[in-house]
């Protein structure tokens, strides 16, 4: 049976890819932090996935299945010396963690004489984790093994599109290896990332190039879904459903998404019509009650999510690049520096920052609003910020 390393036993690497693997033939092994799903994932060798729509809940079962601790360096490595393919979803800011384990096992194949090119599918929500995850590996490995790096294994970038909300603690304690997922399953990928032949997966989409579909999923998927938090936040809703079903907030969030698509649309030539389909479809999708998934969870890590090019800053500059006036992206961004989660370190962090040295501060050294034009729409926005601060005078319920 072919063998596919998963790093991440989470969401997306039960909930997605891992079960894409093992529909399409291949043992997964997870590899994770955490011994209590590890020990789990090994004494049941299968775990079920729960697809869950407004109209029914459909449960698929995922094996076999096995895993290994990631401190397990030397176990770790045996494994990827043996693999026919790899994946990350193990969140951007664990990457570095993770680069000297794939470095040892990247170093042990080539040592066993194993020169078959691997490939390492990427599902992290960074422009061009390939390049940066690549990166962080080469300087662990001595200097005549780098090339081999650049030869043999493939870093593919690829858009995770499925919504895997965190599970509730009570139905995570009756049964702690369940993962309820969205029914949308496509996998688009970088076809020019491959090393060796593109793999035949279920709904695996190779395009190239691919810059024009990392794009869209930070700037119209998550952004969309970010401005729903922030404001939903600020409407003390409790879920991204409750949130998208609040006519304010759906009408602010599709028109940040639709800054986007025109930007999207100008600079890559796709037909606007194709992108609304795309924002329209999100809307709905963000409305299936049965996900639970929560606003505290799409909203937390802002030091992260407000970054100089992730999906509110990011956004924003490139719409201003395209020629188009981000309004309502800037209202997100605003939305966003008042998430106050005391449960949030990066929050809390924000928080002390914005208090010390004020939202303009934050937004340049942060956020990297540097440009004029950038940094006049934030100053133009001052009403906006107003009416952000009004949303949390105004609670849904």
């Amino acid at each position: 049976m072919k063998k596919a390393i998963m790093f991440g036993a989470g969401a997306i690497g039960r909930g997605f890819i891992g079960q894409t693997f093992s529909q399409s033939g291949y043992h997964v092994t997870f590899v994770d932090i955490f011994p209590s799903v590890i020990d789990a994932l090994n004494e049941q060798g299968r775990y079920p996935v729960q697809i869950v729509s407004e109209q029914q809940v459909e449960t698929v079962w995922v094996g076999p299945v096995s895993g290994l601790l990631s401190g397990d360096t030397d176990a770790v490595a045996d494994a990827i010396a043996d693999a026919d393919l790899m994946a990350t979803a193990v969140g951007v800011n664990a990457l570095k963690a993770v680069a000297p384990t794939l470095a040892a096992g990247f170093s042990r194949r080539w040592q066993n004489g194993n020169l078959r090119p691997l490939d390492v599918i990427v599902c992290e929500n960074k422009l061009d984790a390939d390049k940066y995850l690549r990166e962080l590996v080469r300087p662990h490995l001595p200097a005549a093994e780098q090339p081999k790096l650049d030869e043999l294994i493939g870093f593919v970038e690829a858009s995770i599109g499925r919504m895997v909300p965190v599970m509730p603690d009570a139905l995570k304690k009756e049964q702690p290896l369940l993962i309820q997922v969205e029914p949308y399953h496509d996998l688009p990928v970088d076809a020019a990332g491959f090393r060796g032949p593109v793999p035949d997966l279920i709904a695996l989409k190779p395009f190239a190039p691919f810059d024009f579909f990392i794009k869209r999923k930070l700037f119209v998927h998550n952004l969309g879904h970010a401005v729903t938090a922030y404001l939903g936040w600020l409407k003390h809703c409790s879920t991204i459903a409750e949130a998208v079903q609040d006519p304010e907030i759906r009408l602010l969030a599709r028109r940040a998404m639709m800054e986007s698509a025109v930007a999207l649309s100008r600079y890559y030539q796709v037909p606007l019509e194709e992108l609304t389909a795309h924002v329209d479809d999100l809307l709905g999708r963000f409305a299936n009650r049965r996900l639970g998934d929560t606003v505290a969870r799409v909203g937390r890590d802002p030091m992260r999510k407000l970054s100089i090019d992730d999906r509110l800053a990011g956004a924003l500059r490139f719409s201003l690049q395209q020629g188009v006036e981000p309004q309502a992206t800037a209202l997100g961004l605003a939305a966003g520096l008042l998430f106050d989660s005391a449960d949030d370190p990066a929050a809390v962090t924000m928080q002390e920052m914005i208090a010390k040295d004020g939202a303009d501060a934050f937004l340049i050294n942060h956020a990297g609003l540097a440009g004029s034009s950038e940094l006049d729409l934030w100053r133009g926005i001052a009403l906006t910020l107003k009416q952000a601060l009004a949303f949390s005078l105004t609670p849904n319920k």
